[in-house]
């Protein structure tokens, strides 16, 4: 499955972004999406994931209650609404998807996108 991000961009802290990730397989509804960043120097995180019905999600402690990820299988679209942003949430942001088991890891997912940009200034 190919998949393409959108929505990064430059902002201030304490402002939102909201990324979307089309994807190309007419099976996106068996797959599991998920996000993950990169900032420069250091490894890939995982930021949350999506389960297949947008029964579970998962999110990591640092953006817990501050992001939202949310899924329209109708549209092949995944997203990830970024509230109060911060400075240290600058990174690249990849979309990710696996078919069927959630995960956190990065090693678990095979398709990626090519990573959108967000710059988040104090």
């Amino acid at each position: 499955v190919q998949l393409v991000e959108s929505g990064g961009g430059l902002v201030q802290a304490g402002d939102s972004l909201r990324l979307s990730c089309l994807a190309s397989s007419p099976a996106f509804a068996d797959y599991v999406m998920a996000w993950f960043r990169q900032a420069p120097g250091k490894e890939r995180e995982f930021v949350a994931s999506i389960a297949m019905y947008s029964s579970i999600t998962n999110y990591a402690d640092s953006v817990r209650g501050r992001f939202t990820i949310t899924r329209d299988n109708a549209k092949n679209t995944v997203y990830l609404q970024m509230n109060s942003l911060k400075p240290e949430d600058t990174a690249v942001y990849y979309c990710a998807a696996r078919l069927v088991v959630v995960s956190r890891r990065v090693l678990d997912y095979d398709n990626w996108g090519q990573g959108t940009q967000v710059t988040v200034s104090s």
